[in-house]
């Protein structure tokens, strides 16, 4: 695959932004291979993604970073400049429920999501495996106290040096210290279409409800249970001859597209998170 930088822009609106940015990649030979801008006129906050061809540039990452911070710091911006050629280590955080974890183990057997996958962890033994088939280090958590269990997932992540934590529909809540460390750098799949039924069973709710689409919802990880910034979510139409488990069978497929979007944007740094929202140059 082509090596590419992505330049990821956050900032205040402001005139004068966009002619800034173009110059300085214009005069640094910049090939511009897909660009992305976005203006909350409510918010008068401008977001923008632009991935350029890595040789075209003149300068090498660092210079480009060095060179770039005075525009950056003059437009008040947050910014990232990533390179594509970087893979950023992912861990998979699995309960009983082996479909999510399955599909990404999969999708990243193929190539599909660009990434590494140093470790799976979970707390049921029978995760390891679809570990093993994938030759991917397996790690059992004992859950029977919580306290020293997050404890120990904390270890792995820092021992693993992971950029991204997956919750492949891993049925635990992760405590509010974990939640703030992980901060954009968590991502769970709820199997419901958010802020309907969250919490325990959505299925059975959504079926009680008489509801006539079911979804799922890939978001970021909060202290706030199931309310994280939302990346993807995914839709299914049902009749009122589903029972609530024909809903969690066809709910299944909703989740494990909505959690390998999710993931993809995220890996190629296609999602911005602006308060408790985003935006994603999918």
């Amino acid at each position: 695959m082509q090596n590419t930088y992505r330049l990821v822009i956050d900032c205040p609106d402001q005139t004068g932004l966009v002619a800034a940015v173009s110059q300085f990649l214009t005069d640094h030979g910049a090939n511009i291979l897909e660009a992305n801008h976005h203006t909350d006129l409510q918010l008068q906050r401008f977001f923008m993604r632009h991935e350029i061809e890595a040789d075209s540039v003149q300068l090498s990452h660092k210079a480009f970073v060095d060179a770039f911070s005075k525009i950056a710091q003059a437009y008040d911006m947050r910014w990232t400049l990533n390179n594509s050629d970087t893979k950023a280590k992912v861990a998979l955080l699995a309960s009983k429920e082996s479909h999510c974890l399955i599909d990404v183990l999969h999708r990243w057997h193929t190539g599909e999501l660009q990434c590494d996958i140093p470790c799976i962890i979970a707390n049921h033994e029978k995760m390891r495996e679809y570990a093993d088939w994938y030759k991917v280090p397996f790690h059992y958590i004992d859950f029977s106290d919580k306290k020293v269990a997050f404890a120990e997932i904390e270890r792995l992540l820092d021992h693993y040096q992971i950029d991204l934590t997956v919750l492949a529909r891993f049925m635990q809540i992760v405590p509010d210290y974990l939640c703030q460390k992980l901060a954009g750098k968590a991502i769970n799949i709820h199997h419901s279409f958010l802020p309907s039924f969250a919490g325990a069973k959505p299925y059975q709710q959504a079926y009680e409800r008489g509801v006539k689409l079911i979804g799922a919802t890939c978001h970021y990880v909060t202290t706030d249970l199931d309310e994280g910034p939302i990346i993807e979510q995914e839709v299914l139409r049902i009749s009122h001859s589903d029972s609530s488990l024909d809903m969690v069978r066809k709910g299944k497929r909703c989740e494990v597209n909505a959690l390998a979007n999710g993931i993809r944007y995220h890996l190629q740094d296609r999602v911005i998170i602006h308060q408790n929202k985003t935006v994603v140059f999918a």
